[in-house]
Formats: C-alpha cells, structure tokens, sequence
C-alpha cells in the first residue's frame, strides 16, 4: 500500500515538473519570438521611428527648461522657439564654419585613398613572395635561305614571340580604391534624406516640447485604469528631471572633451582642429566605440599632415591621453556610481542599435538604454536587471 503511494506521488510529481518545464519552454519561446518582432519592427521602420526617438531625448532635455520660463509667465509655444533658436544659433555658425573643412576633406578623399594605395603596393610588394623570372627566348630570324622558312609567312614568325601579359593591380589596393568611391557616393546620396530627417525631427522637438506636457496630462486624467492620477504625474516628472539632467550632463562632459581635444590638437600644429574636436564630442556619445573611430579619425588626419612616421601619432595619442582621464575621472566623479552601466552590457547594446540604426543608433543607443533604467528604476520593475545593468566588478 505504502509502495503504491509513493509510486503515484512520484509520478505526480514527475508530472508536475514535466508541466513546469513545457510552460517554461513555452514563456522562453514566447519571449524569443516577442523579442525578434520588436526587432523587425524597428529595424523596418527606422526611417519613421528614428526622428522620433531623437526627437523625445532632446524634448526630454529642453522641457525642463520651458517649464520654467512658463513659470516666469512665458508662453510655451515662445518659449520653446526662443529656446530652439538659442541653441540652433551656435550650431548654425559651427555649420558654416566647418563646412569649408568638410568639402576640402571631402575633395581629399581620392587623393587620400590614392596614398594609401600606394603605401599599401609597397607593403604588399614587399610582403609578397617574388617568383623567380623566366626569361623568354626570342627565336631569331633566319639570315640565309631555308626550306622551312620558305613555307611560312613573316606574320608567323612573329607571332612567336609573344608580349608580356599586363600586370594584373593588387586585390587589396582594387579593394580600397572601390571602398573610398562607394563611400563617398553613398555620403553624397543620403545627403537628401538627412535634410528630410533633420526637418521631421525639428519638427517633432517643437510641437512635443509646446503640445507634449499638456497631451500627457489629459491622457493620465482620461485614462480610468490609472487610480492614483497625481502619483503618475509626479513620477513623470521626476522621470524628466532625471533624464534632463543626465543628458545635459553628459552633453557638457562631451563638449569639453571636444574643446579639449581642439585645444591638443591646435597646439601640436594639426590642420582643421575645430572639426575634429567635433567629431570627438559627438562620437563620445558612444563610448568605446566612438573612442575607437576617433582614435582611427585622428590617425588618418596625422597620416595625411605628417606622413607615415611617429609624428603621425601624436593627434591619436593626445586625444587618448584626455579620453582616458574624461573616461576614468571625469564621467565617474560627475555621475557617480548610480549613473554607470556594465561595459559589456553596453557594447552589446551599442552593436544592436548599429546594426539596426547605423551611426543614430550608435549614438542614441547609451542615452536610451539609461532612460529605460531609470524608468524601470522609479517604477520599481525589473528589479534584477536594474542591478545586471549597474554591475562594474
């Protein structure tokens, strides 16, 4: 009797594990086909959801901002073009005076792409095994009379001597070649969608930062599934103060790392310093990864000005130099511990947001992944991933 009793809980609890582990294997699946649909989705539609994205981290920025001027009793609608207005000014004059260094850098680019051919047909040659030189022997004619050569005619004769093949160009200087004119063809291509682009997300920036607060209130006070409607407003505004001030933090952080490395690169002589200190603070958006095409930016612009020597370091090592003290002093003094992501976590995601977006991936993709932290943070959901996400050691 005993036996039979331990027999049938025995099968009932094999059972019941048996139950666990399909729905288990059933909720991961779910799970993995949910997550490919989302990112299907936002790989298709990028083109639409990219200027919106943007457009929601640079009103969450500037709402602040209107907000209190309102309080100073200025219009929304004045205050944001007012504030859109101060902040395009300075970006308008960087435009026009980086627009001379990019078209001269822009014309560079064949004659750029021809040195590095060259040098890479001396490394190639050199590298390359040299096959030993047949030499080919070139019958002579015939002075005197010949009964053989009496049934041919002149053409035969020469036609014996054959001309050298022409030298086939080295694969990898064929290969860089196509690469600098598919670059630039492509920069000169999508150069109408980027206006189109810009203009949506102008746009966008003004009727969230005028309509946006006003919208989100009527929704919370319509909506009857919200109990507790005065909480809901109160944790999306301290949602927005929070991301308004780590964003403008590490907006400064980036321009002084910009004008850091303009200051570096003028005093070592480097010709166009204003553009690549730019270019510096909008890749540091990106971290490791923007320290990594900077790094190879710079060098190409000490390879193109010094030459192939150890001059030609110098821009990519000064600006290692102050990236390493920004990265390692700066950013974790400013932020604190709170405000860090796993270095891991935040390569994987930069690679995801790349492959989706391409270059706006990359550099909205470390902004976007600390605003879902911090959602998930005043939410008080996703605990165990809030804390994946802080982990440093």
């Amino acid at each position: 009797m005993i036996d039979s009793e331990q027999q049938d809980a025995t099968i009932e609890a094999t059972s019941l594990v048996d139950r666990v582990g399909e729905r288990f294997g059933v909720r991961v699946s779910l799970y993995c086909l949910a997550t490919l649909a989302v990112l299907y989705s936002v790989y298709a539609a990028r083109s639409l959801l990219m200027p919106i994205v943007v457009a929601l981290l640079f009103s969450l920025l500037l709402s602040p901002l209107v907000t209190w001027l309102k309080r100073l009793r200025i219009p929304r609608p004045i205050s944001s073009v007012l504030l859109l207005c101060l902040l395009g000014g300075p970006f308008v004059v960087l435009s026009i005076e980086l627009a001379e260094p990019v078209q001269k850098w822009m014309g560079k680019l064949p004659e750029l792409t021809a040195r590095v051919t060259e040098e890479l047909t001396e490394i190639t040659d050199t590298l390359a095994p040299k096959e030993p030189q047949v030499e080919q022997v070139v019958p002579q004619r015939e002075s005197g009379f010949s009964f053989s050569r009496f049934f041919q005619s002149d053409d035969d004769v020469d036609a014996v001597v054959e001309e050298p093949a022409p030298v086939a160009e080295n694969a990898l200087v064929e290969g860089v070649k196509t690469s600098g004119i598919e670059v630039l063809l492509s920069m000169l291509g999508a150069a109408p969608f980027i206006v189109a682009q810009f203009g949506v997300w102008l746009i966008l920036v003004l009727f969230l930062l005028i309509y946006g607060p006003g919208l989100y209130n009527n929704f919370i006070n319509l909506l009857p599934m919200i109990a507790n409607k005065r909480r809901a407003v109160l944790l999306v505004g301290r949602l927005r103060q929070q991301l308004s001030r780590y964003i403008l933090t590490v907006t400064v952080i980036n321009t002084v790392l910009g004008l850091a490395t303009t200051a570096a690169l003028w005093m070592l002589g480097v010709e166009d310093a204003i553009l690549w200190g730019v270019l510096v603070g909008l890749l540091n958006y990106a971290p490791y990864v923007g320290t990594m095409v900077s790094t190879c930016i710079l060098f190409i612009a000490g390879f193109v000005q010094f030459g192939l020597g150890f001059s030609a370091l110098f821009p990519a090592l000064a600006f290692l130099g102050l990236n390493l003290l920004e990265s390692q002093i700066l950013t974790p003094t400013i932020l604190g511990q709170h405000m860090r992501l796993n270095p891991l976590i935040m390569i994987l995601w930069l690679l995801i947001w790349g492959s989706l977006w391409g270059a706006i991936g990359v550099l909205i993709a470390v902004p976007l992944l600390m605003c879902l932290k911090l959602v998930a943070e005043q939410l008080n959901i996703l605990g165990y991933w809030v804390e994946l996400f802080e982990t440093q050691s």
